[in-house]
């Protein structure tokens, strides 16, 4: 296992829509097993996909709390409810937003043995999923947000250093 540099807002790679898996191989394995190792050195954050650490492939891990979970081409099948919460992303780093998302989601994934699993998930779980769904399809978490706060201290950012990081958002409709 080795932990991945990971990837800025400004690289165009993070706007990319990320490759199904055709097949699971070593390289897969060790691609999750990196990603695991990268978002355990990230201390305190939820998920990351592949594309993320450059690697245009529909594979996410994520840790809510409740230990690894890990998804090979994902994809949302059900979504309920609606509420707002705070997101921010490991290649955004310093800033979070408000977004509105489902309070509850059920995920087609397969396993790392190519089993078809289904997953479902509320409340945190399900905004991580959703979250890191949306870098599959080249969507970031600023693309739903108006405003953006300090991770640290939870203050407006002021327009001057908002505005470079939204200058990069593009609307998305669900």
């Amino acid at each position: 296992m080795a932990e991945r540099i990971i990837v800025q807002l400004g690289d165009p790679i993070l706007r990319e829509k990320s490759k199904p898996i055709k097949t699971i191989t070593q390289n897969v394995y060790k691609v999750l097993n990196d990603m695991a190792e990268t978002i355990y050195a990230a201390k305190g954050r939820a998920g990351l996909s592949a594309i993320q650490i450059g690697i245009p492939k529909q594979l996410v891990v994520m840790d809510c709390g409740t230990g690894l979970i890990e998804l090979i081409n994902p994809v949302i099948v059900e979504r309920r409810g609606e509420e707002m919460g705070t997101e921010g992303c490991l290649s955004i780093p310093g800033v979070v937003g408000l977004v509105k998302r489902a309070t509850y989601v059920k995920v087609r994934t397969l396993d790392r043995t190519g089993n078809e699993q289904i997953l479902e998930a509320e409340g945190f779980l399900a905004r991580c999923m959703q979250h890191e769904i949306d870098h599959l399809h080249g969507i970031l978490y600023i693309d739903y947000v108006e405003e953006l706060y300090h991770d640290r201290n939870g203050k407006k950012l002021r327009a001057a250093d908002a505005n470079p990081i939204l200058a990069h958002r593009i609307p998305v409709r669900r």
